[in-house]
Parts: structure tokens; sequence; C-alpha cells
């Protein structure tokens, strides 16, 4: 039997079987499309096909010679995974392509889908990484290239918050959407406050993310714990996590768990703590997935005062935020909380959950894609000839 969806293809150049936001795009449109695949890791669930990425080939492996001359567009051209991507997707017809960061979009452009491109963007791509001072003079202008030649060339954009979308206009002239990183709405219950109380962080393991709270927990005076469930990217800073705090009395290191286990592993716990230092204008700015995960999970958040995380708890009052990003004002407001306050909160998290879910937040990605199916069904729709017999 012929099947009659619309074709949407959905690139990023991720594992897709760990990355929440595309696992939710294709979850989304699975049904009402015929969804294909193109990312790292084995072909996702729901989809018609997939082309798997090999995973010696990144995005990353690009001519320093050619970015020192400023010939970034062939830069991206000789990329293996350039041509490798265009290679499996050269003779394929799309009626809507989903292009996941920037630098798929120049490939889903290039494929000209019947109906368009809708990319979306998960970092602020020119400022991700510019507390490197390489990434701010080979990989900042050459991003900075392909959203001015592609991205302004995609029929709609989103990101994932407030601030990154107004830079991408005010810089780029790109207007964009916003599609918060949450969750599905999951039905859990709001547990009792742990004696002790109970946070919890969830994620990448990374100096970044982690040293402030680790430190943090070396100066806090109560009986307050911490459980790490660290995703270990390389390069053995969980194993060196893993050995400081062998056998710590608050502290415990365990394995990540997939990515639909997270929020109901969660849940057994008081409070979800993320502290993100401002060391570049993606930190400052960041609206992360576990920020989401928590209010699911019908924990409190304790954050850092990263102005975008900082609004969304006090908006909803769904936890604390900290004076700085010091691990001694992070400690402080540990040692402040009480089964009271975390009571209040999670209760609030609760009351939250049925707005910040991604059942609310998809109509960001679900508005422009139809809007491009609909305009590739007109297109294929056969031109009707006149019947005029006058003259």
């Amino acid at each position: 039997m012929t099947d009659t969806r619309p074709r949407l293809l959905i690139m990023s150049y991720s594992h897709l079987f760990r990355d929440a936001r595309l696992l939710r795009q294709i979850k989304l449109f699975s049904t009402e499309y015929a969804v294909t695949t193109c990312g790292y890791g084995p072909a996702p669930e729901g989809v018609v096909a997939h082309h798997e990425i090999p995973g010696n080939i990144t995005a990353k492996q690009l001519d320093r010679s050619l970015l020192l001359t400023r010939r970034f567009q062939q830069a991206y051209d000789r990329l293996a995974i350039t041509r490798h991507v265009r290679g499996v997707l050269g003779n394929s017809e799309f009626d809507v392509i989903l292009a996941n960061d920037v630098d798929t979009v120049p490939i889903a452009v290039g494929l000209k889908p019947v109906g368009g491109v809708h990319a979306d963007l998960h970092e602020y791509a020119t400022r991700q990484q510019e507390e490197f001072w390489r990434f701010r003079w080979f990989i900042a202008p050459y991003l900075a290239f392909l959203i001015r030649r592609y991205v302004r060339q995609a029929d709609s954009v989103t990101t994932v918050g407030a601030q990154l979308a107004k830079e991408y206009e005010r810089e780029f002239g790109v207007p964009c959407g916003i599609v918060l990183n949450a969750p599905h709405r999951a039905d859990l219950p709001v547990g009792p406050v742990g004696d002790p109380i109970r946070l919890v962080h969830a994620g990448g393991a990374t100096p970044a993310r982690l040293d402030t709270m680790l430190a943090a927990m070396d100066l806090v005076r109560t009986d307050t714990t911490l459980d790490l469930f660290l995703v270990d990217s390389g390069g053995g800073y969980v194993e060196q996590v893993r050995q400081r705090f062998a056998g710590h009395p608050r502290v415990a290191v365990h394995d990540a768990v997939p990515t639909e286990a997270l929020v109901a592993t969660l849940n057994a716990f008081d409070v979800g703590i993320h502290i993100l230092p401002p060391i570049s204008f993606n930190h400052r700015y960041a609206m992360p997935n576990k920020l989401f995960d928590f209010v699911q999970a019908r924990l409190g958040v304790l954050t850092g005062p990263s102005p975008e995380m900082a609004a969304l708890v006090r908006e909803h009052d769904i936890g604390f935020v900290t004076a700085d990003f010091t691990p001694e004002a992070v400690a402080r407001q540990i040692e402040a909380l009480t089964p009271d306050t975390v009571q209040t909160v999670k209760e609030n998290s609760d009351r939250a959950a049925e707005l910040l879910c991604a059942e609310e937040q998809v109509v960001g990605w679900t508005t422009p894609v139809k809007h491009l199916a609909d305009r590739a069904a007109r297109r294929a729709e056969p031109v009707q000839e006149s019947t005029d017999q006058s003259g």
C-alpha cells in the first residue's frame, strides 16, 4: 500500500537515540508524516527510513587552512560528513526537511524539498564555545557564513529560548520561533520530602557543568545529599568524579539512565540542581532539557542566577536561585533548604508541569512544518487545463 503521508526528512549531526530534542521531533511527526532520519546511531522507532552517519566522521573535521583563508564554502563542501550525507541523500525527494542546527541546513537547502526547509537551532551557533580563542578565530566566522548564506534561506526557524531568538534576529536578521526543551507530560506523584533532603543532577559530565556544585557539596554542613546521573562523553572526567567521591557520605555517582526512563528516575528525589557559570553566551542564556525534566519529575529546582532559567523558576515559583555562581553561594542556598520550602516548590512544579511540557511546546514545530507540507501538496496538484471555449 502506497504511503500517502507527506515525506519529512529530519536531519541532525547527533546521536538520535540519546538526543531528547530529536526524539521528541521524531515521535511528534512519525504518525502524520512518513519520516526519514539522518544522524548517528541506529534507526529510531517509527521512521520509514534511516541514514546512519558513520561514527568516524564529524562536522568538526574542518580544514584549518581553508578557515584561515576564509574559504568557508570549500571548507564545508570538503568535509567528509558533507560528502557522505550528500551522497546518501542526493537522489531523495522530500516534501519538507527539518534541519537541526546550522551544520545540516546547507544540505537541506540544496536538496530543494518541495515545500521547504524548517531549521531548528539548538544553540547560538557562533558563540557556543566563545571561551576558546580557536573557536572565536576559526569556527565562529565559518558558522556565521553558514547562517548568512543558508539559514537565511530556510522558510522558518526555531530555537530553544527567547534570548537566543532575539540575538539571531538582531545579528543575522533571522526571525525565530521558540520551542522550549520540555519533555512530554509525565503522570507522576509529588513525593514526600526526604530526610535528609535529596538533591539530584543528570546530564553530560563536564567540569563547566559540575565543578561548582561539587565544590559546594564540600562546603555544605547539613545532611543534604546529591546524586549524580552522568553521561560519559569521554576524556576521563566521570572517572575522576567517581574517584573523588568514592565513599563520600552525601555524594553518589551513578551511570546515566535512558532518556525514556529519566523523569521517572528523578521523581524519587526532591530538588534538581543545575549551576551553569556564564562562561559563554550559550551558558548564560541556557534553557536546558534538565530544567524541564526536573519539573516533570515534580521536583523543586535549584539554579544559579542564569537570566532565563532564574526567570522561569521565579515565574512559576518552582525553586531557588543562588545569589551568584560561587560554590559558597550555592552551599548557602543548599543549607537554607527546609522540608516545608521544598514541599511547596515540589507542589508548584506539579502545577507547572501541565504547561512546561512537550504537548504545549511542540506547536512551534507542528505549525511551520504543516505549513510547508501544505505548500508541498499544493505544488504537487496537477494544473487544471482551461475549458474556456470563447474566441
